[in-house]
């Protein structure tokens, strides 16, 4: 058993919650997305919270953890989903909420601390013209270091790809967890040894970004009578080299008619919709594409509503990618959903198969973005849940069609990607974390070097039990 009352003594002056019931709401994320993490995480708490307001802060606390054997697991707006904050063998969990000033911007790139929130940095940028490249859904909510610890693209992905991909991070400032933590700055291909590595082997304390132009960005609702005519407007929209979007989403009736419900008197319950931001000087160019498609109603558009649907109405980030499933949630709460990779170039042909297999079961929803410098989509279709042994079911049937699953019901970092192990993470956790401190259960190359990635056997973190 760790000594939390020694730790607590020897981190005295931090600030420092051990109330059980502000501590287990701090040890949450929004695993709960997934009906089975929901299950196997529920229970999951800390032991303390400890706030830090420093990077002099975050060395004190990992020196002290070290020493007294006590698991980090670090934690910004807890927005993921799919456990990545949970602190699986109890211990400190590290919020960097308050570290969260903009340090820098300059012509190109934005200085932060990881605990600022994405949209207080683009407030930041705006004065100079400038924006974040890409976003989550909860771009109002979401810190940048949760974003880079635990995200892999969003909002501007159809310009940009994602957020792995070599120039969407510039640095980042990580400290270890060693009797003497050191600060470490990460750049060029060394950033691939903590983005996305969920915080298991280094505490990220400063992110440094590109940016891009902004704009005022305009929200456009596009109606169509079949799920295939939306896929295929979203794919030659996203084609169009000379105008200039940030989000391209076809969604499948009747999930806008019934999740979207302060824009559902723009709507028609048959109707799937592409949920789309256009820059405003290309407006007249999207709108003669669309007199040109055969299929295709404009249903809104943010630019020429009323100043109470301006006011009232969430804007298309809060539409789309991981909104939709919680716009869902909030209407029907036992429906989960599932990241899909369609593979270019028969991806819309496979995500409107998968669709029309299904049925009302598992209701299509696409993010088009680019990867490997391709125009594809990602899928975070709807599933009506109704067991485990269905859903993995459905998970196979898309695997057998050629599309792979990032299953956002598995809380380790291989199940939930490519089920192999990312070498380059693991030997720096050797480095970085000797012990294994830092967010425990979530890397199985470090918990069972010897789980079998091809067996159907789902890897359980004996600290759970």
């Amino acid at each position: 058993m760790s000594d939390i009352a020694a730790l607590k003594a020897d981190l005295e002056g931090l600030a420092i919650e051990d109330n059980p019931q502000i501590v287990r709401q701090k040890s949450r994320d929004f695993f709960w997305y997934s009906p089975v993490l929901k299950r196997q995480l529920d229970e999951v708490t800390a032991d303390i919270v400890v706030n830090a307001t420093s990077e002099a802060d975050v060395i004190r606390v990992l020196k002290a953890c070290y020493a007294h054997d006590v698991p980090v697991t670090t934690r910004g707006a807890g927005t993921g989903n799919y456990g990545q904050a949970m602190p699986l063998s109890g211990g400190v969990v590290l919020n960097l909420a308050e570290m969260n000033k903009v340090l820098e911007v300059g012509r190109g790139h934005v200085r932060a601390e990881a605990g600022a929130i994405m949209a207080t940095i683009d407030d930041a940028t705006r004065e100079s013209g400038q924006e974040l490249r890409m976003h989550p859904s909860t771009h109002r909510t979401a810190t940048i270091g949760g974003f880079v610890a635990g995200g892999s693209g969003g909002i501007g992905s159809i310009n940009w790809g994602g957020l792995r991909d070599f120039g969407n991070i510039l640095s980042l400032r990580v400290v270890t967890m060693e009797e003497e933590p050191q600060v470490l700055t990460l750049s060029g291909s060394d950033l691939h040894k903590v983005s996305h590595a969920y915080g298991t082997n280094g505490i990220i304390t400063e992110v440094t970004m590109p940016l891009t132009a902004s704009y005022d960005w305009v929200d456009v609702l596009v109606g169509f009578d079949s799920f295939a005519d939306a896929a295929g407007f979203a794919d030659a929209l996203a084609n169009q080299d000379g105008i200039l979007t940030k989000e391209i989403a076809p969604i499948s009736a009747p999930v806008p008619y019934e999740y979207f419900l302060r824009h559902k008197k723009f709507l028609r319950s048959s109707q799937s919709v592409c949920a789309i931001m256009v820059a405003p000087f290309a407006m007249d160019a999207f709108s003669a594409f669309l007199a040109r498609r055969a299929a295709g109603e404009l249903v809104y558009r943010s630019d020429e509503a009323s100043d109470s649907d301006r006011k009232s109405l969430p804007p298309v980030p809060e539409l789309t990618w991981n909104h939709t499933t919680l716009r869902g949630l909030r209407v029907d709460p036992t429906i989960t959903y599932l990241q899909v990779l369609y593979p270019f170039p028969d991806h819309v042909k496979k995500a409107v198969q998968l669709a029309d297999l299904f049925g009302d079961e598992v209701l299509g929803h696409l993010e088009f973005v680019r990867f490997d410098g391709k125009v594809t989509c990602f899928g975070l279709p709807i599933v009506r849940y109704t067991t485990e042994e269905r859903l993995d079911e459905i998970i196979r049937i898309h695997e057998e069609h050629g599309c792979p699953i990032f299953n956002p019901h598995r809380y380790t970092l291989e199940e939930g990607g490519m089920k192999q192990t990312d070498a380059v993470q693991l030997a720096f956790k050797k480095e970085a974390d000797p012990k294994g401190l830092l967010n425990p259960g979530k890397m199985i190359a470090w918990e069972n070097p010897d789980f079998d990635f091809t067996s159907d056997q789902t890897y359980l973190f004996p600290g759970l039990s």
